[in-house]
């Protein structure tokens, strides 16, 4: 599995950044659905927009975390988690998941800002 940039860190103008998936699968019922919900990151914060309009997420499933940019996330549930896969989302464990935004916030994600994505 390739190494995380922190949310700091810039790709050259044109490389790939990364996007994640976990395999939490909690169940739960958002809205009117009921299913096993997982979570989707990214390096950089337009490319997890990018991700989710791909995907068909309208803004309003973007979480801001009270705390640190670095856990801003998109829940997915499991249909959504695969296709995220076929498009390059990185799918990683939820203890993967874990490591990567505690090591985001090490190299200094800033305060989540509030406002629409």
């Amino acid at each position: 599995m390739a190494r995380a940039r922190p949310p700091a860190a810039r790709a050259p103008e044109g490389a790939p950044l990364t996007v994640y998936v976990d395999d939490w699968r909690q169940l739960a019922t958002v809205r009117d659905r009921t299913e096993r919900w997982s979570h989707l990151l990214a390096d950089d914060p337009a490319e997890l927009h990018a991700m989710a309009a791909a995907l068909g997420i309208p803004p309003r499933g973007y979480q801001r975390h009270r705390r640190s940019e670095a856990l801003n996330h998109y829940d997915v549930p499991e249909s959504l988690r695969l296709r995220a896969i076929e498009l390059g989302a990185v799918p990683v464990t939820w203890r993967e998941m874990a490591r990567l935004t505690r090591e985001w916030r090490r190299a200094g994600a800033p305060p989540a800002r509030p406002g629409p994505p």
